[in-house]
């Protein structure tokens, strides 16, 4: 087994060590997401949807800053971890830190993939694959309408 399939694997067993505790974001009902998203944004986020390649605000971003929750406002990624991986999705090779997010293995779309969420809140944020750069190898491939960026004044 290769290390980045071993980090991948490590991920979804913390996940289910992490599903027991939940939180005051993850017990919001549907109602409240539709108030506070747009309709967009609560298809992706809450329904586990996917934008279209190419379309999302921040795919080509090359600003620095911070990559947020739109749900939550949980720091996600920063832009130091961000690269171009051709896809049309913003994508990066690491997340801000290990708790930040969780993963659970995803079998839609008659694919087995595994599916990145929000630590905090549970909004589906993505997928992650292990096609990305060193050091990780790995490419967590993002919607945009899950983030919310922060640019870093200079």
């Amino acid at each position: 087994m290769s290390k980045m399939k071993a980090n991948i694997d490590e991920n979804l067993i913390k996940m289910s060590d992490l599903k027991s505790n939940s939180s005051d974001e993850r017990e919001k009902d549907a109602n409240y997401w539709k108030s506070k998203l747009t309709p967009e944004q609560y298809q992706v986020t809450r329904e586990g949807g996917t934008e279209r390649a190419f379309t999302g605000a921040y795919w080509s971003t090359k600003k620095t800053g911070t990559y947020y929750c739109i749900c939550c406002n949980a720091p996600l990624f920063i832009s130091i971890h961000k690269f171009d991986s051709g896809t049309g999705w913003p994508s990066f090779y690491e997340s801000i830190n290990s708790n930040a997010i969780r993963t659970r293995s995803d079998t839609s779309h008659r694919m087995m993939r595994t599916e990145i969420i929000c630590s905090k809140c549970n909004s589906h944020l993505g997928h992650l694959f292990n096609d990305g750069p060193q050091p990780t190898g790995q490419r967590f491939c993002v919607n945009s309408l899950s983030l919310k960026f922060l640019e870093t004044e200079s």
